[in-house]
């Protein structure tokens, strides 16, 4: 009798324990990556005798991950919809080149227009947008209406573009670039520390908004929402990892010279003693409104819905009206665009355009989505998967450096960090699809 009472009590228990952790509705494989960014950070600190997790170094790590990271957002959907795109890295390269052509000789030449000229900057990067998004959109018309798979085209756009890029330059770095373009770039174009957390506190309270309004939304149409406990836990961990971010960000102090210089730039005298921390870079914030832009997109648009749809199912789409020729078209014309935002990003984080700009960004690119739980298949990926994917990638290869490996053998690590990705992603899948 005993026993009998006693084992209903006991399953309970273990259900109990359970729903604790499923209450808060966490991807398990979104956590999975979270740790595993953490003892990734955790091992190079000790490695680097506490070196990796300084804010200079997480300043760096930041603004080095935001290219990719643009890129890597943009090719979930090219995923998603079962195509690759091989180009991305030669298609920055173009739009880098043409960016720093207009701005060093077309507009010089042709509208007297020289560097710091206050219409360089917005004329540079809207030719760039233009041409990688044009360039994006001829992509996809191959694959959409031509039915060339996008493996060959993008894989032939991965010669012809790297080296238009050449050809348009002669190969030579161009520089310097215009002062107000290169703020885009990282440490050259810093919010300071005020308006970091003025930002900061904004996003938290929008982040928490959105919390609640899902909330309420799901109770005004009569779902199931998490118990009280479990909204203020993700809304501590969101609202914490944000400031947390801010904070360190504006830990990291401008060298005294380089203040004294801005100081006197603007005929002003550096107080004795006086610090000053950089804040979030301008293009953590280009990363941040892209992030939430291509969200919206996949979650709440016609266009994210049937994205989705056709990679789940492609001829499933096609028979209940999709077009997925046009689609196609839309899907490589943002990528192009990303690519072309990321080059504005990544030669103004380097001050010129180099010729090996964007070189080895497709491994990256694609590794970051595939790590970000994007699915080779078609029909599953995340944004923010995404760019965490690419923030694990910067960290591993960061890390690798300031260890002192060598660079083939970092690559050697990220290819075989990919290829294990993919094997742990089947295997997920398979456990996952198997309950």
């Amino acid at each position: 009798m005993t026993d009998a009472t006693t084992q209903p009590t006991q399953t309970q228990e273990t259900q109990i324990k359970r729903s604790l952790f499923q209450q808060l509705e966490l991807d398990t494989r979104l956590l999975g990556m979270v740790g595993a960014f953490i003892i990734l950070c955790i091992g190079f600190n000790l490695l680097t005798d506490g070196r990796f997790l300084t804010p200079r170094n997480i300043f760096n790590l930041t603004i080095q991950t935001v290219s990719v990271a643009i890129m890597a957002s943009g090719m979930v959907f090219v995923i998603v919809t079962r195509h690759i795109d091989l180009s991305v890295g030669a298609l920055l390269a173009t739009c880098s080149a043409v960016m720093a052509m207009v701005q060093t000789q077309v507009l010089p030449d042709m509208l007297g227009f020289g560097l710091n000229h206050p219409a360089t900057w917005a004329i540079t990067i809207a030719a760039g947008l233009f041409v990688g998004t044009l360039i994006g959109a001829f992509h996809g018309w191959m694959v959409g209406y031509l039915s060339i798979p996008a493996f060959i085209v993008t894989l032939g756009g991965f010669l012809v573009w790297r080296n238009v890029a050449w050809y348009m330059t002669d190969g030579q770095t161009i520089g310097p670039l215009d002062k107000t373009f290169l703020i885009f770039g990282g440490i050259n174009g810093t919010m300071g520390t005020t308006w970091s957390w003025i930002i900061g506190l904004l996003a938290t309270a929008m982040a928490l908004f959105g919390l609640w309004s899902a909330r309420r939304s799901r109770q005004g149409h009569g779902f199931a929402v998490k118990p009280l406990w479990a909204e203020l836990t993700l809304a501590a961990l969101t609202s914490g990892a944000i400031l947390g971010l801010v904070w360190i960000l504006n830990s990291y102090l401008i060298p005294a010279r380089r203040l004294k210089r801005m100081m006197e730039a603007r005929g002003e005298t550096m107080p004795e003693g006086l610090e000053v921390g950089y804040g979030l870079p301008i293009s953590v914030l280009i990363l941040i409104a892209v992030a939430v832009v291509m969200t919206l997109i996949a979650r709440r648009t016609r266009l994210g819905r049937y994205i989705f749809a056709t990679g789940g199912n492609p001829d499933a789409a096609e028979l209940s009206g999709i077009n997925t020729r046009l689609l196609t078209v839309k899907i490589f014309a943002l990528m192009g665009f990303l690519c072309a935002l990321s080059a504005v990003v990544a030669s103004a984080r380097l001050s010129n355009h180099s010729n090996d700009i964007g070189t080895l960004d497709e491994l990256r690119v694609i590794a970051a989505a595939v790590i970000g739980g994007t699915a080779l298949s078609g029909g599953l990926g995340t944004i923010h998967g995404a760019i965490l994917g690419a923030l694990i990638m910067q960290a591993l290869q960061s890390g690798m450096a300031m260890v002192g490996v060598d660079a083939p053998f970092q690559n050697i690590v990220v290819g075989t960090v990919l290829v294990l990705a993919v094997l742990i992603d089947i295997i997920y899948r398979k456990r996952v699809g198997a309950k």
